[in-house]
C-alpha cells in the first residue's frame, strides 16, 4: 500500500476519533450559545416594539394642536406601519433579514427626528406635560434599544467564534449545522448607532 494512502487513512481515523469524541461538545456547546443569542434578540424587539407602542400618543397628543404638520405625522404613522410589518425567525437571522429589519428602523428614528424638530416652532405643545412626559419615555426607549442591540451582538460573537475557529470549523462542515449570526452594524457614515436627539428644552 503506498505511503500517501497509509497517511489519508491515518488522518481519517484522527479525524472521526476526534468527531467522536469532541463531536457532542460541539453540538451541545453551539445549540447553548444559539439558544443564548435568540433569547437576546427577543430582548431587542421587545425595545423596539416599546417604541412603536409610544408612537400613537405621540401623535394623537400632537394632533391635537390644529395647525401641527399633518404631513409630519403621517410620515411617522406610515414609518410606524413599516417598522412594525419586519420581524424575524430569531433561529434564522440572515444578513439580508438584520438588514431589512435595521432599515424600516431607522426609517422611524427618522421620522421621530423630523417630529420633533418640527415640536421646536410650537411652545404650547414642548410645554404640555402629558407630551413632556412621552418623549422621556421615547428617549428611555431609545436607550434601551441601543443596549439591547449591543448585547445581542455581544451574544452572537461567542456562538460564530465557537463554530470558526478549529477544529470546529472541521466538525461544522460536515454536519452543516450552524451558521454565522449576523450583528448590528452602525449606520453608514457613523460610528455610532442611530441617535435621536430628544433635548429641546425640557
Amino acid at each position: 500500500m503506498k505511503k500517501s494512502v497509509i497517511f489519508i487513512i491515518v488522518i481519517v481515523a484522527v479525524l472521526a476519533l476526534i468527531g467522536f469524541t469532541k463531536g457532542p461538545s460541539f453540538y451541545n456547546t453551539g445549540i447553548v450559545l444559539k439558544e443564548d443569542a435568540t433569547a437576546q434578540w427577543g430582548n431587542v424587539e421587545s425595545s423596539y416594539q416599546r417604541r412603536a407602542d409610544l408612537i400613537p400618543n405621540i401623535v394623537k397628543t400632537a394632533k391635537g394642536y390644529a395647525e401641527f404638520e399633518q404631513e409630519t405625522l403621517t410620515k411617522v404613522i406610515e414609518a410606524r406601519s413599516k417598522a412594525t410589518s419586519i420581524t424575524i425567525d430569531p433561529t434564522n437571522i440572515t444578513p439580508d433579514k438584520l438588514a431589512q429589519f435595521q432599515k424600516v428602523q431607522e426609517g422611524m428614528t427618522g421620522a421621530l427626528s423630523k417630529l420633533l424638530a418640527v415640536v421646536e416652532r410650537y411652545p404650547d405643545l414642548k410645554a404640555n406635560e402629558n407630551f413632556k412626559e412621552l418623549i422621556n419615555e421615547l428617549e428611555r426607549t431609545e436607550n434601551r434599544i441601543n443596549v439591547e442591540r449591543n448585547r445581542f451582538n455581544e451574544s452572537a460573537r461567542p456562538f460564530n467564534k465557537h463554530f470558526k475557529t478549529f477544529p470546529n470549523n472541521m466538525f461544522n462542515t460536515f454536519i452543516g449545522k450552524f451558521e454565522e449570526i449576523p450583528y448590528f452594524k452602525a449606520k453608514e457614515g457613523s460610528e455610532d448607532a442611530p441617535e435621536v436627539d430628544f433635548d429641546f428644552g425640557k
